[in-house]
């Protein structure tokens, strides 16, 4: 992966802003329906991250918004309740110099000292889709991951599609309607979806990761709670067509001149890979590197590449496929820019089995941030103040 870890410790510290270590932010919870995976992805990073080479900041976001500040260094001992430690209120603010974390409830406080990068391990709306990404821009500090309009477009599956065919990617069937529409006519939607689709198809939520409130449907009684799920939600609403395909991933490193790593593929415990099979189900199977032609790999990792770089993607993200069983057309499933992160999850697995370790992972991804941050402030409307 490049420069042995003595030269890029020395590229950090001459990238850094202060002397010393690198003062590091790990932003994790958030308001989504995936706030436990954060924590649990919060929890491995806090424990590989080096604490020699940089200083800690762990920084949670509640359920309800609120942003909280914990103790630094974090106890490792006290790393399982890291979702309820108590700690002090702070957000970021656009202040004179980038990164620094105020307290929300007395602004004639002194503010603390600057981090000088987030490392955003938010999964979901309100932290994965560009509005912490943007708050993090106004307030000057680097970032791990997408910037804003990436972010967003690889949180609404619906733009991302549109994306990715404009890009000349494959994805499969699809059709997507406004919550309101559905809501005022659901027989005539339902219709449409039979006509347009046919049985069995996906109903999910635009905006959603983890397979959260998606469902298949086969015929029109669970289209209808497919729907109503969904509609819980979001405000709009994705169908599409259920394919007999295997699942195929992919993980993506860089800025731009982004890598690919080994291709893996995943054997869900269930009928489809929904949250249970996820996070719940031992049942479900992965296998890395994924049992396919040397060709095939290498069709999964260019158009992996290009999915990333058709969202203008940054640093990291993991793009998932489907392989139609009949056919062995090769379909882009989505994109996630802001992947699980524990060393069970797919990523880290993909680039350990490429030979970059856990630990090494966050050290290249920091790098990356700092990298673009770099870039960013040579450009003009991003210089720093004075």
């Amino acid at each position: 992966m490049g420069c042995s870890d003595a030269k890029k410790q020395d590229r950090l510290k001459s990238m850094s802003k202060r002397e010393g270590k690198l003062r590091v932010g790990i932003l994790f919870g958030g308001r989504s329906a995936e706030h436990d995976v954060s924590i649990t992805s919060a929890q491995c990073v806090l424990r590989a991250i080096d604490g020699e080479k940089y200083e800690v900041v762990p920084i949670r976001i509640s359920r309800n918004g609120r942003w909280t500040v914990l103790p630094s260094p974090p106890r490792l001992d006290c790393l399982a309740e890291l979702g309820r430690l108590p700690g002090a209120a702070g957000v970021f603010s656009p202040l004179k110099e980038g990164g620094r974390l105020i307290s929300p409830s007395d602004s004639t406080a002194a503010p603390a000292a600057p981090v000088d990068v987030v490392f955003p391990l938010l999964h979901g709306v309100c932290g994965e889709d560009g509005s912490v990404q943007g708050l993090l821009t106004l307030a000057g500090v680097a970032y791990v991951g997408a910037e804003v309009a990436a972010s967003a477009l690889g949180m609404d599956k619906v733009l991302m599609k549109h994306v990715f065919q404009q890009a000349g990617l494959p994805v499969a069937p699809f059709w997507w309607i406004a919550r309101r529409r559905w809501q005022d006519d659901p027989d005539a939607v339902a219709r449409e979806v039979e006509t347009r689709l046919g049985y069995p198809c996906f109903v999910k939520p635009a905006n959603t990761g983890s397979s959260i409130g998606i469902s298949k449907a086969h015929d029109r009684e669970e289209l209808t709670e497919a729907f109503r799920q969904a509609a819980r939600l979001d405000l709009k609403i994705l169908v599409e067509k259920a394919i007999d395909a295997r699942e195929l991933e992919c993980g993506v490193l860089g800025n731009d001149s982004p890598q690919a790593s080994v291709v893996g593929e995943v054997f869900p415990g269930h009928e489809f890979y929904d949250y249970e099979a996820k996070y719940g189900d031992e049942g479900t199977r992965i296998q890395i590197p994924a049992e396919i032609d040397p060709a095939l790999a290498a069709k999964v990792q260019a158009q992996s590449v290009a999915a990333f770089q058709a969202i203008d993607a940054c640093g990291l993200a993991r793009v998932d496929f489907f392989l139609e069983r009949r056919s062995h057309q090769l379909y882009v499933n989505e994109i996630n820019t802001i992947p699980g992160f524990t060393p069970q999850s797919m990523f880290p697995r993909l680039w350990e089995a490429g030979g970059v370790a856990y630990p090494e992972l966050i050290d290249r991804l920091i790098e990356l941030a700092l990298e673009r941050h770099e870039e960013r402030q040579r450009t003009q409307g991003y210089e720093e103040n004075p």
